[in-house]
């Protein structure tokens, strides 16, 4: 069967030279998830909306239902009174959209700094056994550099998702997929392409129908 990240790329021919990146961007979500860990996103303006997109599409189904395993579907019954509200759960991955941490987030913006908020985030709540991905259409979004770079320091895997040069994040991340635009607009719109693609490909390799 062909993959996503191949049909992606059937697309839109110009990603053909991230392609490897954005399989790598696949098999990292996986393997986090097999490890019991989660997504960590961060951007600004429509990247942090994105980061937001993102996590729907991970945290329940997306190209599929995702339908609970008859052991999960017996467990959760044993505490609905519905007894048709276990089949309506979907398996999701975990992922967290750091924008949407605001009290935490807005906390120490003001109290400490604002470059360092989502590296604070990341410190807080990341595991060895997590993913980070941080989105910027220039690859050097400051807050979102201090988050990878924190990451690192934690021994979390980075992912950046960039356009124009890469950037920063292009040269300090494990795994940089770098859109073939310069302007924000453009990088933005290659950008959700991508991610549905890794989404859609990460869903069809954990949860196959």
């Amino acid at each position: 069967m062909i993959s996503y990240v191949e049909k992606l790329v059937e697309r839109f021919p110009e990603l053909k030279p991230q392609q490897k990146s954005i399989q790598a961007f696949c098999d990292a979500i996986v393997s986090s998830y097999k490890k019991d860990g989660k997504v960590m996103l961060c951007g600004n303006g429509g990247s942090a909306a994105d980061a937001e997109h993102i996590t729907g599409e991970l945290l329940k189904g997306f190209m599929t239902k995702r339908p609970l395993s008859p052991k999960k579907i017996k467990l959760f019954n044993k505490y609905f009174e519905n007894q048709t509200d276990a089949r309506l759960l979907q398996e999701g991955i975990p992922a967290v959209p750091l924008v949407s941490l605001m009290s935490g987030l807005t906390a120490f913006i003001n109290d400490v700094s604002p470059e360092l908020a989502y590296a604070q985030m990341v410190f807080a709540m990341g595991k060895k056994q997590d993913l980070l991905v941080v989105i910027s259409t220039s690859g050097n979004s400051i807050n979102t550099v201090k988050a990878a770079q924190a990451a690192k320091a934690m021994g979390i895997k980075t992912v950046a998702l960039v356009g124009k040069d890469g950037g920063k994040l292009a040269r300090i991340c494990d795994i940089a997929i770098i859109a073939p635009a310069n302007q924000t607009y453009q990088v933005q719109e290659y950008h959700l392409p991508i991610y549905h693609a890794v989404c859609a490909e990460v869903e069809r390799v954990l949860f196959p129908e």
